[in-house]
């Protein structure tokens, strides 16, 4: 997992906890001993925080199962497979929310799961990865179907802009038309401002890459492929982690969550800026403050066009309490009434809502849980 800020004790989901030791954060896969999270980079962080337990709402809070059993949650990318239940099978890391939803797929119908390619080309053998995922993190929504065997429950709300590495009276003000030219090659249109404009994309399964593609009308086709790699920009094409400014070198852009910019920026999470800004493509800023003291800015956050909200993807039948299969403490993970469930929205510092605060996110625009068909 990637470093977080802090580790501290604190209640699990109703229940409270005495004299249970929290293992400090590490660089290392985790070690679970009931609930395993996998898929999207941008809920990492805050996910990661949440399990392993952390001050930086000014009070304790750690997310655990109502048996005082902890839940392991593991990064977007890293080794090339992960094992996440004791005496399991390896299998390939999923690799964004796609990869993350697939993988809770297969979990669930005992079909043989392929992973994504990691970035620099690594790739895992297909594996029966029967009972091995309970959840993946999912930055972009479902096309929703009432009767699906899947259940998209709200997280936190969250909005994509594009960074870029330049001057900021050049590249500050991209708009999403010219976003769009940019990322189809249209004759002459990455030259904004006289500035030559190369264009970057995460990973094929990033939700990041997935949401930003579809808000500013661009198919994730052959013909970006030949676009992307054509300007130069990207040899290996879309293989960069996503929400990393580090890959940006002098006047290339790329999606990026603005959540995972806050974070980062205020040192709650690791720190990959590197020399990216923000653009505003709306014409309204993705946040306010300055330093390490970055807000999400609430009107930007709810702009039809770039914002969105993130999920917790899960099986339905598993949440539901009229089912055989139901069970209480993933159910009591999933409420947002629980003051230290996974989808709590409290502002609180005692609350899950509190920490999602400062990794950079906002209450999701609904609590409905959507269903949808496995992937």
């Amino acid at each position: 997992m990637k470093t977080i800020k802090a580790a501290a004790i604190c209640a699990v989901v109703g229940v409270a906890l005495a004299g249970v030791a929290i293992a400090s954060p590490a660089s290392a896969d985790p070690s679970s001993n009931s609930y395993v999270l996998v898929g999207s980079d941008t809920l990492q962080d805050v996910s990661n925080a949440l399990i392993n337990g952390t001050s930086i709402s000014g009070s304790p809070v750690r997310v655990v199962k109502n048996d005082a059993k902890t839940l392991g949650s593991f990064d977007a990318f890293g080794s090339t497979t992960i094992q996440t239940k004791t005496g399991g099978t390896y299998f390939g890391r999923p690799t964004g929310s796609g990869d993350g939803v697939k993988a809770l797929s297969r979990s669930i119908d005992g079909a043989p799961y392929t992973a994504g390619t990691q970035p620099g080309g690594k790739a895992a053998a297909a594996a029966v990865i029967s009972g091995a995922v309970d959840i993946a993190r999912s930055s972009s929504g479902p096309v929703v179907n009432t009767s699906g065997v899947l259940a998209y429950v709200p997280f936190a709300r969250d909005a994509v802009s594009y960074a870029y590495n330049g001057d900021p009276s050049t590249l500050g003000s991209i708009t999403a038309a010219q976003l769009q030219q940019i990322y189809t090659c249209a004759a002459g249109a990455n030259v904004i401002n006289g500035v030559t404009v190369q264009p970057l994309l995460p990973q094929g399964l990033s939700g990041t890459r997935k949401f930003f593609l579809g808000k500013i009308g661009v198919a994730d086709n052959a013909a970006l492929t030949t676009c992307v790699t054509n300007n130069g920009a990207n040899p290996t094409y879309a293989s960069f982690d996503e929400n990393d400014g580090t890959v940006l070198a002098a006047n290339q852009i790329i999606p990026f969550s603005v959540a995972s910019y806050i974070a980062q920026s205020n040192n709650a999470a690791q720190n990959r800026v590197g020399s990216a800004q923000l653009g505003t493509p709306n014409g309204i800023a993705p946040f306010t403050g300055s330093g390490t003291a970055l807000v999400p800015n609430p009107a930007y956050y709810s702009d039809g066009t770039f914002g969105r909200d993130t999920y917790l993807v899960v099986e339905y039948a598993r949440i539901d309490s009229t089912n055989a299969k139901f069970e209480q403490d993933l159910a009591d993970l999933m409420d947002p009434s629980k003051i230290k469930s996974l989808s709590n929205s409290g502002t609180f510092q005692t609350n899950s809502g509190s920490v999602k605060a400062k990794f950079g996110f906002l209450p999701p625009s609904s609590t409905t849980i959507l269903r949808a068909n496995a992937s």
